[in-house]
């Protein structure tokens, strides 16, 4: 494994491998503890599977922007440390799965080479920035949002302030008003405007905040009507120092931002976020909006001969998987990827015909398939002849019969019940019986395999995901069935309601039920979300219930959709929102990592994160001596509370101010050189007080 060390140009993250490398070691070791390690494989990627002994490998790609040179390399990781198989996710990542823990540094190294990383695409940190598929060539977009985007993947990344909050933060940008990034379900989320100021056209976002799927869905609220685009970058930093400081830790189900604004309401919100506003790196931060517009258009070729033999399922192909983009004379092609998984041969020969026949920049989507760009209309019949001889050809690209759903039981820990085979009968079921629901996006159908939503069923027309049920003494799969989910625009959604829940194996009979209703009973151009909204939730569930009677179960009924035996329910510790490490030693272990990355930030005049880090250690340190002595804490603010409270105030320490106010000069000060020295000498003495402190106790 010393190869990746000099092939590496980037000597930060050449740092970052040989760390998780020896956080391996010491793992294997028993020289560190577990649950830091996970924390830290996290923060890497590196995710535990259902499966015992490897591990899922997410990779991150910022708004699911990938080419063809980088695509080819995940294939070669794929087929050395894997399946080769690669799963496109609903936030625009590619996963692999069945990876050795002791190779994964040697695999981030070879992704690396290609500008590829898998740092934080898990834990609680900043997610993968998602954004429109068709941003930059989106004929509604008031401009291409894919370098904000792309700006705010690149500010966030090895961020101290977001590398250990109480959970993960998503972020998505709209490419237009349709909000096909659905920025209602993000923690920020924005959409691009053009405001007429002073005479002169300027860009900015309308900005969502707090929004959030999970077991408890919640919409997000509006922050700003038109923040300006220099601003994007001061606000989310503002934003995630709020959320790092008060947001939850202990209460795993509560630590999201939904949670918190919640908690303090919008204004009280928004003080907050105003008052970080001193402390902040950037004030101002500007974007170059033209970077993303370079993209050099493939030269028109002469084609082979070659001979379509289906031109009904080529004319079907141009209506459901072929769009126009602003660009005239060109064109973007979905590709419908089955359950997002795609073997690494067929990506390959998808490579040959990228570059022969498009521009070399896929977007991967948020509906877990592909989009290749600025396709001449010449090209289209002969890249339809192409994709149809790889099976990529499929018509029907964001429809109805293009289901949403996560990998469930088949790796996932939190899996109840299976969603893979499941999806594949359901949109049988769609090609079949319903073939005029292929020409349409009207009724999204999402699936996931637990409550969670990677699967995004609590924004669906019709979700489902994994539950169980009990007849007598035996447990069967079952699906809880929601209706109601969609995007309304413009920041706006429509969370699903839980209506009714049945055996798995009935979940086919509740499309028929759903759709047949539809079909018989809507008026004149309703819409399936008008139509619940008119007929509602107890409607829906009389239809259904039927359904629910476990008075008929069969056999076939305790055998889970892909399986063979019958139903057991097993569910492993969900790892999504990272873990709590409470441990006093390997608290103050990590107070001495921030001081040191304080002073080394500080070394290189990057005063703001060397400021963040000192922050961080005080917080640390003073967490181990309150676990030290039984008091609990689960918010930041209630640590320097707490401190003062049990320790300043009853003289058992003494600061020349109160902890609260020592710290908090955090965000009165500007992030400049005098502070930066002055804060960090503070923080590396109250940690050496703290570990006298700690001694003396011990010892008696």
């Amino acid at each position: 494994m010393q190869s990746f060390r000099t092939e590496l140009e980037n000597p930060i993250v050449e740092r970052d491998i040989i760390e998780l490398e020896r956080k391996i070691q010491l793992f294997r070791e028993g020289k560190i503890d577990e649950e830091k390690f996970r924390s830290l494989r996290l923060a890497r990627g590196i995710y535990g599977q259902r499966q015992q002994g490897v591990q899922m490998v997410r990779i991150k790609l910022p708004y699911g922007k990938v080419s063809t040179e980088q695509l080819e390399r995940i294939c070669q990781v794929s087929d050395e440390y894997s399946r080769g198989n690669l799963h496109i996710t609903t936030r625009q990542d590619i996963q692999i799965h069945y990876v050795s823990l002791d190779r994964t540094p040697e695999l981030w190294a070879e992704l690396e080479k290609d500008d590829i990383t898998l740092r934080e695409a898990c834990g609680n940190t900043v997610r993968n920035v998602t954004a429109s598929s068709m941003a930059g060539i989106d004929p509604a977009e008031p401009f291409d949002v894919s370098p904000y985007a792309q700006a705010a993947f690149e500010y966030f990344l090895r961020n101290p302030v977001c590398q250990e909050m109480g959970r993960k933060v998503k972020i998505a940008f709209s490419s237009s008003e349709s909000d096909t990034a659905y920025t209602f379900m993000h923690d920020l989320g924005f959409i691009p405007k053009i405001k007429l100021i002073d005479g002169k056209e300027v860009r900015g976002f309308r900005v969502m905040l707090a929004g959030g799927l999970g077991s408890q869905p919640y919409l997000a609220e509006l922050a700003y009507e038109f923040l300006p685009v220099n601003q994007v970058i001061p606000f989310a930093e503002a934003v995630l120092r709020v959320f790092d400081r008060y947001g939850e830790r202990t209460k795993r189900h509560k630590a999201r931002m939904k949670y918190l604004l919640q908690d303090l309401g919008l204004e009280g919100f928004m003080k907050l976020v105003e008052e970080e506003r001193i402390s902040i790196k950037n004030k101002v931060y500007e974007i170059d909006g033209t970077v993303a517009n370079e993209i050099v258009p493939p030269a028109v070729i002469n084609l082979p001969d070659f001979e379509i033999l289906d031109w009904v399922k080529y004319e079907k192909w141009l209506t459901t998987n072929v769009y126009k983009q602003k660009q005239v004379g060109y064109f973007a092609v979905g590709l419908k990827i089955a359950n997002g998984d795609i073997k690494t041969p067929v990506a390959r020969k998808l490579i040959d015909i990228i570059k022969e026949l498009a521009t070399d920049e896929i977007r991967l989507t948020i509906s877990q398939g592909m989009i290749l760009k600025y396709v001449p209309a010449q090209h289209l019949p002969y890249l339809f002849y192409k994709l149809d001889l790889l099976g990529l050809a499929e018509i029907g690209f964001e429809s109805t019969a293009d289901i949403t759903s996560c990998p469930g039981t088949d790796t996932c820990n939190l899996g109840i019940s299976n969603s893979t085979d499941i999806t594949k009968e359901l949109e049988k079921v769609i090609y079949e019986e319903y073939p005029e629901f292929i020409y349409t996006n009207d009724v999204s159908i999402k699936i996931s395999g637990c409550i969670n939503s990677c699967g995004q069923h609590a924004m669906a027309a019709i979700g489902f995901h994994g539950s169980s049920l009990k007849k007598d003494k035996l447990v069967l799969p079952a699906l809880q069935v929601l209706i109601g989910g969609g995007v309304l625009g413009d920041g706006l959604g429509s969370v699903a309601d839980k209506v009714i829940k049945v055996p798995s194996k009935r979940g086919p009979d509740v499309l028929r039920y759903l759709l047949n209703d539809y079909q018989e009973n809507r008026e004149q151009g309703e819409y399936f979300l008008s139509y619940y909204q008119r007929k509602g939730k107890i409607y829906f569930y009389d239809l259904l219930n039927p359904l629910a009677d476990l008075s008929k179960v069969t056999e076939d009924d305790f055998i889970d959709w892909g399986q063979t035996a019958p139903y057991v329910q097993a569910i492993g510790v969900g790892e999504c929102a990272g873990v709590a490490i409470d441990l006093v030693a390997t608290l103050l272990l990590d107070s001495d990592e921030k001081v040191a990355k304080a002073q080394e930030a500080f070394e290189k005049a990057d005063y703001s994160d060397s400021i963040y880090y000192s922050y961080t250690s005080f917080i640390n340190t003073a967490k181990a001596l309150l676990t030290s002595e039984g008091v609990k804490t689960n918010t930041q603010s209630c640590i320097v509370k707490d401190f003062d409270v049990n320790f300043i105030n009853q003289g058992k320490l003494k600061l020349s101010v109160g902890f609260e106010e020592l710290v908090y000069q955090i965000n009165k000060n500007e992030p400049e050189a005098d502070f930066a020295a002055y804060y960090l000498d503070q923080a590396r003495g109250f940690t050496a007080l703290i570990k006298e402190y700690r001694e003396s106790v011990l010892v008696q």
